[in-house]
């Protein structure tokens, strides 16, 4: 491989859940010898690999993957540090000589990566006190409409119900109005040099509906209400698609059949969102179905001279 570190190129690959971004990724990185970094604010958490469909043991063996199951859920984390974790990965890699494919459903992580996001700024105890007797004091869907006036892409992607997300959504939105508020900046592909290509995969409606259907069936099939179980209700990512309704399936509060249906209508709820996202998302190519590989493969190499 004759490139030098800096020119060595990255590939962002985002989509919506269930839309196949895993299997592709790990395709396409074995195709270009190439590394996967992972940009799924779940995916991120140990203990979580069947309702966050993290890579398979298999899948990782197969291809190198960096921030996933790393770490704890207890734990919170910020597309900030992301950013920063995952440029390191990608230098860490380059200086090995391997490329990297970025993929992840989580829209903000990427943009944050890419350094196309003005991230908020330092915590502010005063604003986040604030928000928090907001929060206390009015239902959910009055912080989400007003992130929307502030922040609509970003509103956009979260849903109302998202509490923890709405509310550091809208603290970083309103810090940045603020002129005194120093901005973060975390490194990124952009400010580190390396070129990157963005990509997402766009199924149709039906299409998607269908794979979401198949995933939910696997998870239930694999132990998804158990792990739930086991994660229980208290840790951060507890919050994480579908998790609550396993544990209020526990609870009695929805037999098997209501569980199944509650999952899969959440899921493709979510599935639109993050579609709709990467349908607005700038500079970025969709690609549809099984032409997928072949398209991507020409991108990266007419984009990234990748050989």
């Amino acid at each position: 491989m004759n490139e030098t570190p800096r020119r060595l190129g990255v590939l962002v690959l985002g989509g919506p859940t269930a839309s196949g971004k895993t299997e592709l990724a790990v395709a396409l990185a074995e195709r270009f010898g190439a590394e996967i970094v992972g940009a799924d604010s779940r995916q991120i958490y140990r203990d979580m690999p069947i309702g966050t469909a993290a890579p398979s043991a298999e899948q990782r063996a197969r291809v190198r993957h960096h921030l996933v199951a790393w770490l704890d859920p207890g734990e919170r984390y910020s597309a900030a540090r992301f950013a920063s974790d995952a440029s390191h990965a990608v230098e860490e890699a380059a200086g090995r000589g391997r490329r990297t494919i970025v993929v992840g459903g989580t829209g903000f992580y990427l943009r944050a990566l890419c350094g196309d996001v003005r991230l908020g700024g330092a915590h502010d105890p005063e604003l986040r006190a604030r928000l928090a007797r907001e929060a206390r004091l009015h239902p959910p869907d009055v912080l989400h409409a007003w992130l929307a006036t502030r922040a609509p892409g970003r509103a956009a992607a979260l849903a109302p119900a998202d509490r923890y997300r709405v509310a550091r959504a809208l603290e970083i939105a309103l810090a940045g109005e603020r002129p005194d508020a120093p901005p973060e900046t975390p490194r990124n592909l952009r400010s580190a040099g390396f070129p990157f290509v963005k990509v997402a995969l766009d199924l149709e409606a039906d299409e998607l509906a269908a794979r979401i259907g198949r995933r939910v069936d696997a998870m239930l099939a694999a132990g998804f209400v158990t792990e739930a179980e086991r994660l229980g209700g208290e840790a951060v990512a507890a919050d994480a698609l579908g998790y609550p309704h396993a544990l209020a399936y526990l609870r009695g509060w929805a037999n098997r059949g209501e569980l199944r249906q509650l999952l899969a209508r959440t899921t493709l709820r979510y599935a639109k969102r993050q579609r709709t996202w990467f349908r607005h998302e700038p500079e970025t190519r969709l690609v549809r179905g099984l032409a997928a590989f072949d398209e991507i493969c020409a991108l990266a190499k007419e984009s990234l001279g990748w050989a």
